[in-house]
Protein backbone atom coordinates (compact mmCIF):
# COMPACT_ATOMS: atom_id res chain seq x y z
CA UNK A 1 0.00 0.00 0.00
CA UNK A 2 1.44 3.13 -0.83
CA UNK A 3 2.01 6.21 1.65
CA UNK A 4 0.32 9.45 1.56
CA UNK A 5 2.24 12.23 2.68
CA UNK A 6 0.05 14.33 4.70
CA UNK A 7 1.10 18.65 4.62
CA UNK A 8 1.66 19.98 7.65
CA UNK A 9 -0.49 22.91 8.64
CA UNK A 10 0.88 26.20 8.61
CA UNK A 11 -0.54 29.06 11.46
CA UNK A 12 -0.86 32.45 10.80
CA UNK A 13 -1.07 35.57 13.21
CA UNK A 14 -4.71 34.76 13.02
CA UNK A 15 -4.92 31.69 13.34
CA UNK A 16 -2.87 32.51 17.03
CA UNK A 17 -5.41 34.91 17.81
CA UNK A 18 -8.09 32.39 18.29
CA UNK A 19 -6.48 30.38 20.46
CA UNK A 20 -7.72 29.96 23.93
CA UNK A 21 -6.81 32.60 26.48
CA UNK A 22 -6.22 30.45 29.27
CA UNK A 23 -2.88 28.47 27.95
CA UNK A 24 0.13 30.12 26.54
CA UNK A 25 0.68 29.58 22.90
CA UNK A 26 3.54 30.30 20.44
CA UNK A 27 3.75 30.56 16.88
CA UNK A 28 7.50 29.18 15.55
CA UNK A 29 7.74 29.22 11.89
CA UNK A 30 3.75 28.57 10.83
CA UNK A 31 3.67 25.64 13.64
CA UNK A 32 1.72 26.36 16.81
CA UNK A 33 3.31 25.72 20.06
CA UNK A 34 1.50 25.01 23.77
CA UNK A 35 3.79 26.72 26.13
CA UNK A 36 3.12 24.70 29.44
CA UNK A 37 3.59 26.60 32.59
CA UNK A 38 7.01 27.36 34.37
CA UNK A 39 8.13 25.81 37.41
CA UNK A 40 8.82 27.20 40.63
CA UNK A 41 12.74 27.57 40.19
CA UNK A 42 11.96 28.77 36.41
CA UNK A 43 9.90 31.91 38.22
CA UNK A 44 11.64 32.72 40.57
CA UNK A 45 15.34 32.98 38.71
CA UNK A 46 12.95 34.86 35.63
CA UNK A 47 11.32 37.38 39.42
CA UNK A 48 14.98 38.45 40.27
CA UNK A 49 16.35 38.36 36.84
CA UNK A 50 13.96 40.83 36.04
CA UNK A 51 14.51 43.36 39.21
CA UNK A 52 18.07 43.39 38.44
CA UNK A 53 17.52 44.41 34.64
CA UNK A 54 14.70 46.95 35.99
CA UNK A 55 16.62 48.78 38.44
CA UNK A 56 19.30 49.07 36.23
CA UNK A 57 16.72 50.51 33.33
CA UNK A 58 15.32 53.28 35.79
CA UNK A 59 18.82 53.97 37.40
CA UNK A 60 20.43 54.75 33.60
CA UNK A 61 17.10 55.97 32.32
CA UNK A 62 17.45 53.25 29.48
CA UNK A 63 14.44 51.47 27.99
CA UNK A 64 11.59 49.24 29.14
CA UNK A 65 11.89 46.04 30.30
CA UNK A 66 8.45 43.47 29.61
CA UNK A 67 7.84 39.82 30.96
CA UNK A 68 6.42 36.96 29.61
CA UNK A 69 3.41 36.45 28.66
CA UNK A 70 3.90 39.77 26.45
CA UNK A 71 3.55 39.26 22.42
CA UNK A 72 6.08 39.65 20.46
CA UNK A 73 5.03 39.97 16.77
CA UNK A 74 7.61 39.14 14.48
CA UNK A 75 6.27 38.76 11.57
CA UNK A 76 2.58 36.66 10.53
CA UNK A 77 4.17 33.44 10.89
CA UNK A 78 6.22 34.17 14.34
CA UNK A 79 4.84 35.40 17.60
CA UNK A 80 6.76 34.47 20.61
CA UNK A 81 6.51 35.22 24.06
CA UNK A 82 10.22 35.79 25.49
CA UNK A 83 10.68 35.50 29.30
CA UNK A 84 12.15 38.77 29.45
CA UNK A 85 12.65 41.45 26.84
CA UNK A 86 14.30 44.96 26.66
CA UNK A 87 13.39 47.47 24.37
CA UNK A 88 15.96 50.59 24.04
CA UNK A 89 14.02 53.34 24.25
CA UNK A 90 15.15 54.74 20.63
CA UNK A 91 12.98 51.84 19.81
CA UNK A 92 9.78 51.97 21.87
CA UNK A 93 8.31 52.72 18.62
CA UNK A 94 7.41 49.25 18.23
CA UNK A 95 6.09 48.77 21.65
CA UNK A 96 1.85 48.49 20.65
CA UNK A 97 -0.92 48.53 22.52
CA UNK A 98 -1.25 44.98 22.87
CA UNK A 99 2.07 43.93 21.70
CA UNK A 100 5.43 44.69 20.45
CA UNK A 101 5.77 44.91 17.19
CA UNK A 102 9.38 43.65 16.07
CA UNK A 103 12.59 42.51 17.62
CA UNK A 104 13.71 43.48 20.85
CA UNK A 105 17.09 44.53 21.68
CA UNK A 106 17.76 42.01 24.07
CA UNK A 107 15.71 38.80 24.73
CA UNK A 108 16.15 36.24 28.37
CA UNK A 109 14.69 32.70 27.54
CA UNK A 110 15.20 30.54 31.17
CA UNK A 111 15.44 27.01 29.79
CA UNK A 112 12.71 24.57 31.02
CA UNK A 113 12.68 21.05 30.29
CA UNK A 114 9.95 21.20 28.12
CA UNK A 115 11.42 24.21 26.14
CA UNK A 116 15.11 23.31 26.12
CA UNK A 117 15.25 22.37 21.73
CA UNK A 118 12.85 25.35 21.31
CA UNK A 119 14.84 28.22 23.00
CA UNK A 120 18.27 26.70 22.31
CA UNK A 121 18.03 25.99 18.49
CA UNK A 122 14.40 27.79 17.42
CA UNK A 123 14.28 30.98 18.83
CA UNK A 124 17.53 31.44 18.84
CA UNK A 125 17.48 30.64 14.90
CA UNK A 126 14.75 33.29 15.07
CA UNK A 127 15.72 36.06 17.31
CA UNK A 128 18.93 35.88 14.96
CA UNK A 129 17.03 35.88 11.30
CA UNK A 130 14.92 39.27 12.69
CA UNK A 131 17.89 41.09 14.48
CA UNK A 132 17.93 40.74 18.04
CA UNK A 133 20.97 42.30 19.42
CA UNK A 134 21.78 40.12 22.39
CA UNK A 135 20.09 36.60 23.45
CA UNK A 136 20.80 35.53 27.12
CA UNK A 137 19.32 31.87 27.23
CA UNK A 138 19.98 30.76 31.55
CA UNK A 139 19.95 27.45 32.36
CA UNK A 140 18.79 27.00 36.02
CA UNK A 141 20.01 23.96 36.92
CA UNK A 142 23.98 23.69 35.72
CA UNK A 143 23.50 28.00 37.63
CA UNK A 144 24.35 29.33 34.20
CA UNK A 145 24.21 32.01 32.20
CA UNK A 146 25.18 31.92 28.14
CA UNK A 147 25.03 35.41 26.22
CA UNK A 148 25.24 35.65 22.53
CA UNK A 149 25.43 38.86 20.80
CA UNK A 150 24.91 39.73 17.03
CA UNK A 151 27.62 40.15 14.75
CA UNK A 152 26.96 40.46 10.67
CA UNK A 153 23.59 38.53 11.35
CA UNK A 154 24.91 36.05 13.12
CA UNK A 155 24.89 35.12 17.18
CA UNK A 156 28.05 35.19 18.62
CA UNK A 157 29.22 33.20 21.86
CA UNK A 158 30.23 36.08 23.78
CA UNK A 159 30.40 34.27 27.23
CA UNK A 160 28.87 31.65 29.70
CA UNK A 161 28.65 33.04 33.13
CA UNK A 162 28.87 30.57 36.18
CA UNK A 163 26.43 31.13 39.33
CA UNK A 164 29.75 32.11 41.15
CA UNK A 165 30.47 35.26 38.83
CA UNK A 166 29.29 38.84 37.76
CA UNK A 167 27.30 38.68 35.05
CA UNK A 168 28.17 41.64 32.50
CA UNK A 169 26.82 42.34 28.87
CA UNK A 170 28.58 44.19 25.98
CA UNK A 171 24.79 45.58 24.76
CA UNK A 172 24.23 46.88 28.25
CA UNK A 173 27.12 48.70 28.99
CA UNK A 174 28.22 48.76 32.83
CA UNK A 175 25.42 46.42 34.08
CA UNK A 176 26.42 44.03 36.68
CA UNK A 177 24.52 41.45 37.64
CA UNK A 178 25.64 38.92 40.86
CA UNK A 179 24.78 35.47 39.55
CA UNK A 180 24.37 34.30 42.95
CA UNK A 181 21.50 36.00 43.90
CA UNK A 182 19.72 35.54 40.78
CA UNK A 183 20.39 31.87 41.49
CA UNK A 184 19.62 31.26 45.41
Amino acid sequence: MAQVAVAKRKYTYEDYLKTPEDKRYELIEGELLMTPSPITLHQRISGKLEFELRKFVIEHNLAEVFDAPYDVYLDDENVVQPDILFISKERFDIIGEKNVQGAPDLVVEIISENTIYRDMVQKRRLYEKFGVKEYWIVIPKEGLVEIYTLKDNLFQHYKAFHKDTVLESPYLKNIKIHLQVIFS
